[in-house]
């Protein structure tokens, strides 16, 4: 098992924030973990619904990044 450190960063509401980077490399990661610990067998599960959970996981990040991206530019 994986450990990461994430900053976190107070917002003006009391709340709290997680630079979009780390968030996209965490969900790309644990697509990632997903398919090995099935291909793997250390994770017993379909490997095509574990495939297809991964895709998603993968172009959320995705979005994630455009959007930012998008954010960046204007």
């Amino acid at each position: 098992m994986i450990q990461l450190s994430i900053p976190l960063f107070p917002a003006d509401d009391g709340g709290l924030l997680i630079p979009a980077d780390h968030v996209t490399a965490l969900l790309r990661r644990l697509a990632e973990d997903w398919v090995h610990a099935t291909e793997t067998g250390e994770m017993p599960a379909d490997e095509e619904t574990v495939s297809e959970l991964a895709d998603v996981l993968t172009e959320l990040a995705d979005q994630i990044d455009v959007e930012c991206i998008g954010c960046a530019s204007e």
